[in-house]
């Protein structure tokens, strides 16, 4: 994975396989990768995975037709025939007069250093180390009755670009990550929970104890819950759960969706649809961020995108494709992989903090639902209409008053954003963050 260059001369090569053999254009890509993970359940080691990949794949444009080929196989003779392959198949696909490779003004030229990979990798007795650590201050926590297992893991990997419009960059990444769940009851009454971090760099993760400890306190504090009243109450989402707001706005403003008209937000740019307060932001150049990058998948060049201004949609999330069918330009978000077109998609995407503590957010509800944990998919980005399973707590008086589950939640995304509030608890642990969220005027289903 080290010799950067050799990806990128493989490329370079193969792209000018293709368009001697008749391609107009062509780009390509080669993705290296390798991890290493170890699991262990009551203190006993239960699997290590050491994996290693290396796959590309050679996109062609014969006028508005395009065609893509993967392989994992480098050899010569195996990229002449991918060649031929792609250039066969480019010429009877029905064509796409939005397909296309960036234009020279639009590839990126700066290339910062976003502390993106790092270099040192873990061994195995590393790991060991940490998922031990996990492990035993989660089951130490009084009530823990019963371990599912702790895992850490390690990974690095690269992609590099090629185009025949100029373009032949490489990045890489890497990740640590540290998960543990336990139980906690005995029987029919025993519950489960967990917690978990990912960083890019070793150095960032929190003590491994400490993840212990969280995922055995949130289980215990789940024992012996209660079925919820159905009502219409206030809902506050942790900040584990309340990310997964961020994403559904994320789908609703994805440049294929508008382009096809499939998300109830596609009439709605440079209106109001959060409240003032609101700001949302995308920031691929965010130091050891999760999803940073300087390049999108396209090439072009990236910058901090905020989609929602004080509370207006001001942007949609495009890729070149999605961008020349609404005739706009492209945001620099094109993700990418090997087999695929290029499709628009997030970085580190996040819902600035609020000004008030989750303590205030919640002191005056007088009856409403706080969500640790969500279940199921249910939600329609067409119309927005929003429902899902869910369990946390009961909030009294503003107070968590006691465990819930087999609930769901109810209403309409385009409702839930105009009606939020955040807290001012905003921690980047996640490729999409958010606060604690308030949500006024949900429906909650319980017995």
């Amino acid at each position: 994975m080290a010799d950067y260059r050799k990806s990128l001369t493989l490329l370079e090569s193969l792209i000018g396989k293709a368009t001697a053999a008749g391609a107009n254009a062509a780009d390509a890509v080669f993705m290296e990768s390798i991890s290493l993970s170890l699991v262990q359940r009551l203190g006993e080691r239960e699997h290590l995975a050491r994996s290693e990949s290396a796959e590309l794949g050679l996109r062609v444009f014969l006028g508005a037709r395009q065609a893509i080929v993967s392989s994992s196989d480098a050899s010569a003779p195996a990229l002449d025939e991918l060649v031929e392959r792609a250039v066969a198949m480019a010429r009877s696909v029905p064509e796409d007069p939005f397909c296309g490779l960036a234009d020279a003004d639009q590839l990126a030229t700066d290339f910062p250093d976003l502390e993106g990979c790092d270099e040192q990798e873990p061994d195995a007795d590393t790991l060991s180390e940490r998922a031990t650590q996990a492990e035993d201050a989660a089951r130490a926590v009084p009530g823990v009755t019963n371990s599912e297992g702790a895992e850490a893991s390690w990974g690095r990997s690269s992609i590099a670009v090629a185009s025949t419009n100029g373009f032949s960059q490489i990045r890489s990444g890497s990740r640590h990550s540290i998960s543990v769940s336990v139980l906690a009851g005995e029987g029919t009454e025993m519950e489960r929970d967990y917690d978990y971090v990912t960083t890019v760099h070793g150095d960032d993760l929190p003590p491994p104890a400490d993840i212990g400890r969280s995922a055995g306190e949130k289980t215990v504090n789940r024992l012996n819950p209660k079925k919820a009243t159905s009502a219409s109450v206030p809902v506050v989402y942790d900040p584990r759960v309340a990310n997964s707001l961020v994403r559904h706005l994320a789908g609703a403003v994805n440049g294929t969706a508008v382009a096809r008209g499939t998300t109830f937000l596609k009439d709605k740019i440079g209106e109001q649809i959060f409240p003032a307060a609101t700001t949302i932001v995308d920031d691929p150049l965010r130091p050891r961020g999760l999803g940073s990058k300087s390049f999108d998948g396209e090439g072009v060049g990236t910058k901090r995108l905020d989609i929602i201004e004080a509370g207006v949609l001001t942007s949609w999330i495009l890729d070149l494709r999605s961008a020349r069918q609404l005739g706009l330009s492209t945001t620099g978000h094109a993700g990418r992989g090997i087999s695929s077109p290029p499709s628009p998609s997030t970085t580190n995407l996040y819902l600035q903090a609020g000004d008030v503590t989750p303590k205030e957010l919640m002191s005056d509800i007088k009856a409403g639902l706080y969500i640790t944990e969500m279940m199921g998919f249910g939600v329609n980005t067409i119309t927005g209409d929003y429902s899902r399973g869910a369990s946390g707590f009961w909030i009294e008086n503003g107070e968590l008053a006691y465990p819930v589950n087999e609930v769901t939640i109810a209403g309409n995304l385009e409702h839930m954003f105009s009606h939020l509030t955040a807290a001012d608890d905003l921690e980047f642990r996640y490729a999409t963050n958010a606060p604690t969220l308030r949500i006024e005027g949900m429906t909650v289903a319980g017995r």
